[in-house]
């Protein structure tokens, strides 16, 4: 990818983030997540209705990996069945560890497939990743 074209989806996605900001609703997974690495401290919430995730939002403080990251990420898997954004997930950890990884499953995911020359980065690119699964993780 253009690195000009990688930069500008990356700071647009950290400038106007998609569903910044959380809502009173009980019916939502929850979960916290932050980076030891960084100031990045995200609290994040999902709606899943019939197996198909309905809404996702986030709202604190990050980077502008992890937001945009953040961004991108509620982007590709908002209406996704959960087994859709389990692929994703799984695409994307492959990405970030510079394992073989199906580039049409990530979509604008993969304006991170550099991410790993930044070590110190990678947490950040991580986060909405992380704090997705666990979530996943509480429906079983």
């Amino acid at each position: 990818m253009d690195s000009n074209l990688r930069r500008e989806i990356i700071l647009d996605n950290y400038q106007d983030p998609m569903n910044r900001g959380l809502i009173e609703d009980d019916s939502y997974l929850k979960v916290n997540t932050n980076s030891e690495s960084c100031i990045d401290n995200l609290d994040f919430m999902m709606k899943i209705e019939d197996g198909i995730v309905k809404d996702i939002r986030f709202d604190g403080e990050a980077c502008a990996i992890s937001t945009s990251a953040t961004s991108i990420m509620i982007r590709r898997i908002l209406g996704k069945k959960v087994s859709e954004v389990k692929k994703i997930l799984e695409e994307y950890q492959h990405m970030l560890h510079e394992e073989e990884y199906d580039e049409e499953v990530l979509g604008e995911l993969v304006v991170y497939d550099e991410i790993s020359k930044q070590p110190n980065r990678l947490n950040c690119a991580l986060l909405p990743s992380e704090a997705i699964d666990k979530m996943l993780q509480e429906l079983k």
